[in-house]
């Protein structure tokens, strides 16, 4: 069974101002994986990004196709990423990722970006296999929540040791298909789809540099915080202010947009259909 969450405007607005996207890199390795195991080297015409959002991910696919259609069940995140779309093969179509609105064996590429683990897993894995193309591939990426800050002269160890606490204090607002379990939901894809041609991918590390600002804004923007805020909302302001206000004496600045270099672990599993 599929979850539905991040579909309010106000949540779509911070998704879309906050949420990361992964790296150039892990986009050309997905790239690679996919010319490497084409029978020809023909134009690669359609990708659709499955779950996404307000497209952060999407239009990170639009240099190498003729096509790219990003799907997503909410349309407040689909009016976020209709605004911001930045290339004219870009297309959003509002559906389930279990009922893709598209002819089989039309596509060359399908990819979800940490978004897999709300799907329905083996409905969503069946529904890829009919639109893939043979020789298509499917790509399912996420981020974890090994993410670690770094300031010229603050400590690190005490640096993260706050990111950590921020973290621990949504614990009993994750769902159980977010959080550390997350990656059990790929690796069980991983292990179970029957594509022979297939790769696991962890410790791909993104690295940006963010104003302090951002980084609270993205934590702000996961579904634990959200729910939080929606259950105790005094609460969840303090945790967000205490937090800020420790990170900044720690770095010893007295501005939130002071910028520092965020790191964020992503994996990534790639399969090719025969």
């Amino acid at each position: 069974m599929s979850v539905r969450l991040f579909e309010g405007k106000a949540h779509a607005q911070s998704y879309w101002k906050y949420r990361i996207s992964p790296s150039q890199e892990i986009i050309d390795m997905i790239i690679n994986f996919l010319h490497k195991h084409r029978s020809s080297p023909q134009e690669l015409e359609l990708a659709v990004d499955v779950g996404c959002g307000s497209g952060q991910g999407t239009v990170l696919l639009a240099p190498h196709f003729t096509r790219v259609v990003g799907t997503d069940v909410s349309p407040a995140q689909l009016e976020m990423a209709t605004q911001h779309a930045t290339a004219h093969n870009i297309t959003y179509r509002e559906s389930p990722a279990e009922q893709l609105p598209l002819e089989d064996a039309s596509v060359d590429l399908v990819t979800a970006m940490s978004a897999f683990h709300w799907f329905d897993h083996a409905h969503f894995l069946q529904e890829a296999d009919r639109v893939l193309k043979p020789r298509g591939c499917l790509a399912l990426l996420n981020y974890t929540l090994d993410m670690e800050l770094s300031y010229p002269d603050a400590d690190a160890d005490t640096l993260n040791a706050i990111c950590k606490e921020l973290l621990a204090a949504l614990t009993p607002y994750w769902s159980p298909r977010q959080g550390t379990g997350s990656v059990d939901f790929y690796k069980e894809a991983y292990n179970t789809i029957a594509y022979p041609t297939k790769e696991w991918h962890e410790s791909m590390w993104l690295k940006k540099t963010v104003p302090l600002s951002s980084f609270i804004g993205m934590i702000e923007s996961f579904s634990p915080y959200q729910a939080m805020l929606q259950q105790h909302p005094e609460k969840a302001k303090h945790l967000s202010h205490d937090i800020t206000h420790r990170l900044m004496k720690t770095m010893g600045v007295s501005s939130p947009d002071t910028e520092v270099l965020m790191s964020v672990r992503y994996y990534c599993m790639l399969a090719c259909k025969p």
